[in-house]
């Protein structure tokens, strides 16, 4: 295992479309567990594989209880609506106003290639959302209203 370096929002890697995992082999499990050690690290509640310069459809997701390993996966359902600050590891100290789902449903392949669903509401789904957006070459900063100020992110405490 091992730490691997989270791209910052200048990097190209960052704005590509990411090709599907096809093989579910010893290279995956390896990404795997260094991206589970890099978010681990960084504090972050998820990270998908372009931040750390890989351009696959793989995400990991934070819950609280447990880190999902997300491959090849596909938003299937939201609901509701909400909006708040936002963040990113490889948008460092910079948070945005951004509108999420509050609830969203994801489909996708664990390590071994076996499919199954997800769910989430508030902070997950937030994070379904983000990750996601980054294997298509989005930011949060292209999506979100604006920059909050600090006096605004003391406020959303």
């Amino acid at each position: 295992m091992g730490l691997r370096k989270i791209l910052t929002v200048d990097e190209p890697a960052l704005h590509k479309v990411c090709k599907p995992i096809t093989d579910f082999d010893r290279k995956l499990h390896k990404l795997l567990e260094d991206m589970r050690e890099t978010l681990i690290d960084s504090g972050g509640v998820g990270l998908a594989a372009p931040q750390v310069g890989i351009l696959r459809r793989v995400v990991l997701v934070d819950t609280g209880e447990e880190i999902l390993e997300l491959i090849n996966p596909t938003l299937l359902e939201t609901d509701g609506e909400q909006i708040g600050a936002e963040g990113c590891l490889s948008v460092p100290n910079k948070y945005g106003l951004v509108k999420r789902p509050y609830y969203a449903k994801v489909r996708a392949q664990d390590r071994n290639g076996n499919w199954y669903e997800c769910e989430g509401e508030e902070l997950i789904a937030r994070c379904f959302c983000h990750e996601l957006d980054h294997l298509d070459g989005v930011i949060y900063t292209e999506v979100m209203e604006r920059y909050m100020t600090d006096e605004e992110l003391m406020g959303e405490e």
